[in-house]
């Protein structure tokens, strides 16, 4: 408990009020989020404005694609948070540094592989995907410079989830900002004073993640409890298992969530440049608000994580409570305010009419109902602070991906409209976050019913005529953790 109280910027969790907590976590990874997606819209207005709108249509074609590559690797991230949560909350604090020893290595190594994986197939696939002849060399080209980051930005967003996993979601928020900025300042100059166009952008964004996990590294090495200990910090198989067993199926969810995310680009790609940077330029838009209802999903995981390993059942009804209303408010407010002046900011990215009415197209069908997607993230964060981790990417799989194809080879294959394509977002978000919610009511209502009563037992079965309440709530409290890591 020592090295807990001396951890640096570390988030008391189980105890406190909680949605001062909950807020003090949720909105600086959500500006993390934002203001890294604050530095993509900056790519794609400086390439638009320098080298117009084919330009911006290939690096708008690459992000499905792109999200598709990482996010079974970067899902092995939430496991980090989970598994750093639980041996917080079971106060098994010093096997933390071996965690995070076996977490740098993954992320490397899977940073390699995305590297490898993302140069040789960037071609082939974006011909799969329909991307214009015209477009098609610009956007390989930047498709190619941009995984030459992939290491340097699997080292972040692992290092990023271990700081999260303590509630410090403050210093990977000014890791994002420093190297945002040197982004912009690249664009600038390798696109605006060089010319280098859509190259100098996918550059400055290599240049953006080597900071990134400089910047990160140092943090976690500054970190009592986070800190590698070399001689004693050690690569370990168990806890390995553990991530991937909670991580990599939110990573397969993640990345079959993206797949369905590519056939819907190739669909977009086939109504033109002009649809490919409308459509991308209103993305940003949306991923503002997600990143909002991503941090409140994230809070729910960490929050719930910790509250569960230590028997703290009535806090964790609480915090889904609080986590899920925070969430609704917020994105609705954006998402509404950011429908209803479309034309508007759309404006900060082009000046092209055709793009900027397929940009406020799918505004009015997606961008509207940006809202929804909190059901099945709150609902799935809870599941995997459960540690049930397969259950949510199960359902996500089948809502936001098998839904998404068949709606496109039978809906949108008979009504070829863009606003028919895009409209299955929203529909796919009701269906998924129905079926997340009952599954949370049922999983956790079990868990908290089996839990309490197996606790109750084992301190009435060795009480041996003790009475003091006190003492009955440590029996209770250390039946809970030894129940847990039995489990575990």
């Amino acid at each position: 408990m020592s090295v807990c109280k001396k951890a640096k910027r570390q988030m008391d969790m189980l105890h406190g009020p909680m949605l001062k907590n909950i807020l003090l976590f949720a909105l600086p990874l959500a500006a993390s989020g934002i203001i890294q997606q604050l530095f993509t819209s900056a790519d794609m207005a400086v390439i638009y404005f320098f080298d117009g709108t084919d330009a911006q249509a290939a690096v708008s074609s690459n992000g499905a694609l792109v999200n598709l590559l990482i996010n079974l690797f970067a899902g092995i991230s939430v496991g980090v948070t989970v598994v750093i949560a639980e041996l917080i909350g079971k106060r098994l604090t010093d096997d933390v540094h071996s965690v995070v020893f076996t977490a740098v290595i993954i992320a490397s190594v899977s940073g390699l592989l995305l590297l490898g994986v993302g140069i040789g197939v960037a071609q082939p696939i974006l011909k799969v995907m329909d991307v214009p002849p015209d477009v098609l060399p610009l956007a390989v080209k930047y498709l190619r410079i941009y995984f030459i980051g992939m290491p340097f930005l699997m080292v972040y967003d692992f290092g990023a989830a271990m700081l999260r996993s303590l509630g410090d979601t403050v210093r990977p928020l000014i890791v994002l900002f420093a190297s945002g900025v040197l982004n912009v300042a690249l664009n600038l100059l390798f696109v605006g004073a060089f010319g280098m166009g859509v190259a100098g952008v996918a550059t400055a964004t290599v240049f953006a993640n080597v900071m990134c996990a400089v910047m990160v590294l140092i943090f976690i090495m500054k970190n009592d409890m986070l800190r590698i200990r070399f001689g004693r910090s050690k690569f370990d198989l168990k806890y390995l298992k553990r991530m991937c067993a909670i991580g990599l199926p939110a990573g397969v969810q993640g990345a079959v969530f993206s797949l369905a995310n590519v056939f819907i680009q190739k669909g977009i790609n086939g109504f033109g440049e002009a649809a490919m940077a409308g459509s991308g330029d209103a993305v940003n838009f949306e991923m503002y608000v997600y990143y909002f209802v991503s941090g409140f999903a994230n809070a729910t995981v960490a929050f719930f994580g910790q509250n569960y390993a230590a028997g703290e059942y009535g806090r964790c009804r609480k915090i889904f409570r609080l986590t899920m209303l925070s969430a609704l408010i917020v994105s609705t407010v954006l998402s509404v305010s950011f429908t209803l002046g479309g034309k508007l900011f759309i404006r900060i990215y082009t000046d092209d009419p055709a793009a900027i009415e397929f940009a406020v197209m799918r505004m009015w069908c997606v961008l509207i109902g940006s809202m929804l997607p909190c059901l099945y993230e709150i609902a799935g964060g809870a599941l995997r602070g459960l540690g049930h981790s397969l259950m949510p990417a199960i359902f996500t799989v089948v809502g936001s991906c098998v839904l998404r194809l068949v709606w496109i080879y039978t809906v949108f294959a008979v009504w070829k409209e863009f606003w028919v394509l895009v409209i299955v977002y929203p529909v796919s978000w009701i269906i998924t976050g129905a079926a997340m919610l009952v599954a949370y009511y049922v999983v956790s209502k079990k868990a908290f019913k089996q839990a309490v009563p197996a606790a109750d037992a084992a301190c009435k079965d060795g009480a041996d005529g003790f009475t003091a309440q006190t003492e009955i709530a440590d029996c209770r409290d250390g039946a809970v953790e030894e129940r847990a890591e039995r489990s575990a």
